[in-house]
């Protein structure tokens, strides 16, 4: 996009004329959109959890975890809710178990199958998948940085080591009858596409990435409200926000 559809062609020669190239004003365009879009993808994901939080009033039952995170400020709790994955295997166990799911009172939670045919593996399976699968959905894993070539590859590794495992056992972990083994493709397909799911937060370090921008911008609300600047004396003035307003970043980054 020419740098003339981005901002007025006055403020390009204006900025031209204090010594900025064309090249230092469209990058530092390009920065601002990037922060503006990091600032959505936290406002998204604060969104998401405040709702979280909220649902959790009603029916604590379908929100069940094994941590309990208490204490410090929405911030941390909110980081903490993001690398939380107990919800995740907790919804596995619920489907390797045969659980109903069902909305009561407006909330979802899962009542236990009655029939043994709708028992997709007995406890000895679902505790031999859920332990297997407690070492890859962690805050190892996504925490990690791996490249797409080793992802695909773990994963792909996973994939064959679990379709080994349930050939072998598949008698003992319950899937004693025909339409039981029916259903053997699509619990691998399931459970792969959950570690993938897994490994693809941590590529490239997106994840660690993600933190600690949220820890940033956490620590510079906290020193500097949202919005303000300082002017002459230390006052406290409102800072202008536009994307298409470089002069900020000029006055620091590239002076």
């Amino acid at each position: 996009m020419q740098l003339n559809q981005l901002l007025p062609q006055q403020e390009i020669d204006n900025y031209k004329a204090q010594g900025y190239s064309e090249q230092e004003i469209a990058q530092a365009i390009t920065e601002l959109k990037e922060e503006e879009s990091s600032q959505q993808q936290i406002s998204a994901l604060q969104q998401s959890y405040a709702k979280a939080m909220q649902q959790q009033q009603y029916d604590a039952r379908a929100y069940a975890s094994n941590t309990l995170i208490s204490g410090g400020n929405q911030q941390d709790n909110l980081i903490k809710w993001q690398l939380e994955l107990d919800s995740i295997l907790e919804r596995v166990e619920h489907m390797l178990r045969g659980d109903k799911p069902k909305f009561i009172n407006g909330n979802l939670i899962f009542l236990p199958a009655t029939d043994d045919k709708d028992k997709i593996l007995n406890d000895f399976g679902v505790a031999e998948v859920m332990r297997i699968l407690s070492m890859y959905l962690n805050r190892n894993t996504i925490l990690s940085n791996y490249d797409e070539v080793t992802i695909n590859f773990k994963v792909f590794d996973f994939g064959n080591e679990v379709s080994d495992l349930f050939y072998l056992k598949y008698e003992d972990m319950g899937l004693n009858t025909l339409e039981k083994r029916k259903l053997y493709p699509m619990i691998i397909r399931e459970l792969v596409d959950t570690v993938h799911s897994s490994y693809l937060r941590a590529l490239n370090g997106g994840e660690r990435q993600s933190l600690h921008e949220q820890r940033s911008v956490s620590q510079q609300e906290t020193i500097i409200p949202q919005g303000l600047g300082f002017g002459v004396g230390g006052q406290p003035v409102a800072r202008e926000k536009s994307l298409l307003n470089p002069s900020r970043w000029f006055g620091s980054k590239y002076k």
